[in-house]
This record gives structure tokens, C-alpha cells and sequence, in this order.
């Protein structure tokens, strides 16, 4: 069925002049409207959370269609596209770190714990959320459906990861390398090796002077519990805009770990509810590998699930799992001599690889993709 979410697509529509049937319109304003579409011949279309007159609401049910109301919850349960930083962000005055609470990304994450996060929600906000998971799904599909699958490339990491510790900066040089090649950088969307990995894509382009300078004002807000750091990164933002205009990179966050913020360079925010949705489809979607920088016990769960997928080959074939920091993933957390025997006989055994070298493991992302 033909998607309309976007108002560029319903004016498209519109100019055509055909008949609609079997069309989803989600999350779309037709108030304005009411008379254009009662006189068009409309049928077993569905209408996603579309404010709209009751006049059209009637006409609309009378021809067959179905019509989703809006629900009364913080977000929008429909919507047909990610969110970007500005969004989530929106009123934040980075001169007054404390204008964070009254943003909506604060005011969704405090109904979130209001409403159920440790305890079952009711099913009302159930609902809400799991229709909220699923358009965001769909906008995601929508944009990386568009890239060559093997060209989709994730970073994983710890959050703790401080933006003045020199992996910080090898993670950004590392994920600003793979999209001037035209790598599409994914992450779990945090901050730490997350924030790293969007920073990178936003430096694309960038002289590595001009990044040091960048590092050098990220230094005043180094971690997430600093009152600064999201202020450092829209100062960065504001000096130094992105010299891409198209999407390279979509950070993958969940308001189940709201007390992180959201990196807000990412080019697009994919924010999950489900953490276990968010998790799955994350890991799935990195068809052209994924590189582990250190971290705890939520990197070490996101190891062993891609490592599942690469064993049962669960999404078509077996991808890179690259390991970043040789002394931590094998003395400190040593994941990666299990992992080598997990894999002993099986087709992604060749895939593994643990390197000191940031440019080593691009190497090993590109030695896949050209391998096809």
C-alpha cells in the first residue's frame, strides 16, 4: 500500500487527480482539506492519527475506510518520520544548560517513567508506544532501504567514554573516514563512543585540524553528566555546520535509557520505546559490519546477539564483527578468544578481526564490500 507521511507526498497526491484506494495517510493535518477530499472518491484507505473534520471523519467511514484516532500521550504515535536533534531539543538554550528539562525529549522521558517503565503501562500507553515503535521502524526502513545494505555500518560502545580520551577522538576519525568512502554510520545513539561515531560523520569533509579544534570545545562539557555537554555540542554545531546535506548517519537511542541524552549530531534520531525492538533492528540493519569500541555489559550483550545473528546467518549473511583495542578485548574483557572459538567452523569466522589501528579496521569494513 502506497504510504502518504510526508506533506510533499500528499500535495503529489493531490495534484494527480486519481481516485484513492488502499492508501495509508499517517500523521497528516486535512483540516485544511475537508472539500478537496469529500469531493474525491476515497476508499479502504486507512488514516493514521490524521486530524481532520468530523464532517470528512463521517463522509471517510461511510465509503469503507478505516480511520486510527489520535491518542493523548506526549509523542506522536503515528509519525511518519525519525526525529532530528532540533526536534527532541526544541526550546534548549544552550547558554541555560538547565532548559533541557523543558524540552520534548525530558517531557517524553518523564511520562515514560510516570506511565510504566519498571511496572507494566496501561494498556492505553502500551498501545501508544507500541504504535510509536512501529512508525519509527517504517521511517527507518524508509531511509536505509535507500542505501546499499552493505554499505550500512555501526559503531558500538560504552556511554562512559569521555570526549577528551583519545579513542573518543580515534572513534571519530574512524566513523569521519568510513562516510567520505560512502559508508551510512548507525549507533545505539548515546553518548561516549556513540557521540564519537555521529561527530565523525558531521566532521566529514572536515580538515583533521579543524576537528581538533572541535575536540578542543567539546573538552568544556567531557561527559554526559556534565551539565555542559549537550551545550558544548550545539556551540560545535554552530561553528562548525555539517558540509553534507544529504542523511550519512542515524543514532538509534531508547527513552528506557532516557537519563542519556541523545547525541545530537546524528543527522536523524531513530528513539525507541523498546529497547529490545531498538537492540534487534539496530544490530540487523549493519549489513556491512559492525566495530566494537570498549564498553561494559550493554556492548558485551550487543556482541553476543550479533554474534548470533552472524552464527544462524538470521538477516541473509554473516557480517564484520571488528574489534577496536586489542588489550581490553582480550585481558580486560576478554569477549574476543570466546568469540573465535564460538566461531570456529562457521562462515563468519573469517570476519572477525581485533586491531589497534582505526585505519585497520576501516580496511576490514572495505574488504567486505568490495568482496561482493
Amino acid at each position: 500500500m502506497l504510504e502518504i507521511d510526508t506533506n510533499e507526498k500528499l500535495h503529489s497526491l493531490l495534484a494527480a487527480g486519481d481516485s484513492m484506494y488502499r492508501i495509508i495517510f499517517q500523521d497528516m493535518d486535512l483540516i485544511p482539506l475537508t472539500e478537496q477530499l469529500k469531493g474525491r472518491e476515497i476508499t479502504e484507505c486507512l488514516f493514521l492519527g490524521c486530524p481532520m473534520s468530523r464532517e470528512l471523519e463521517q463522509t471517510l467511514r461511510e465509503r469503507g475506510n478505516l480511520i486510527f484516532p489520535n491518542l493523548k500521550v506526549p509523542f506522536r504515535p503515528y509519525r511518519g518520520t525519525l526525529y532530528t536533534a532540533n526536534e527532541l531539543y526544541r526550546g534548549f538554550d544552550p547558554e541555560k544548560p538547565d532548559t533541557i528539562e523543558n524540552t520534548p525529549d525530558a517531557v517524553i522521558y518523564r511520562h515514560y517513567l510516570e506511565t510504566g517503565k519498571d511496572t507494566p503501562p496501561s494498556i492505553y500507553e502500551s498501545i501508544a508506544r507500541r504504535l510509536h515503535d512501529h512508525s519509527i521502524t517504517d521511517a527507518l526502513h524508509d531511509i536505509t532501504d535507500a542505501v546499499p545494505e552493505r554499505n550500512i555500518v555501526a559503531v558500538m560502545g560504552g556511554h562512559s567514554l569521555l570526549r577528551t580520551d583519545p579513542d573518543y577522538r580515534k572513534v571519530v576519525m574512524l566513523s569521519k573516514s568510513l562516510v567520505e568512502k560512502g559508508y551510512f554510520m548507525l549507533s545505539g545513539g548515546g553518548p561516549g563512543a556513540m557521540d564519537a561515531a555521529h561527530l565523525g560523520a558531521w566532521c566529514a569533509k572536515r580538515e583533521e585540524t579543524e576537528v581538533d579544534d572541535i575536540l578542543g570545545l567539546l573538552a568544556g562539557g567531557p561527559d554526559y553528566k556534565n551539565r555542559e555537554w549537550l551545550s558544548a555540542a550545539f556551540r560545535v554545531m554552530e561553528r562548525y555546520p555539517c558540509r553534507t546535506f544529504v542523511c550519512r548517519d542515524i543514532g538509534i537511542p531508547t527513552w528506557h535509557y532516557g537519563h542519556e541524552p541523545a547525541t545530537p549530531f546524528a543527522s536523524k534520531i531513530a528513539k525507541y520505546f523498546a529497547n529490545s525492538v531498538r537492540e534487534e533492528g539496530l544490530l540487523a540493519l549493519a549489513k556491512g559490519g559492525i566495530v566494537y569500541t570498549p564498553g561494559s555489559a550493554g556492548t558485551i550483550q550487543e556482541i553476543f546477539q550479533d554474534a548470533a545473528q552472524n552464527h544462524y546467518s538470521s538477516y541473509g549473511f554473516p557480517s564484520p564483527m571488528v574489534f577496536l583495542d586489542t588489550a581490553y578485548w582480550t585481558k580486560t574483557k576478554p569477549v574476543y578468544p570466546l568469540l573465535r572459538k564460538l566461531a570456529e567452523g562457521r562462515p563468519y569466522e573469517k570476519l572477525l578481526s581485533i586491531t589497534d589501528d582505526s585505519a585497520e579496521a576501516v580496511r576490514a569494513i572495505e574488504r567486505f564490500s568490495a568482496a561482493v
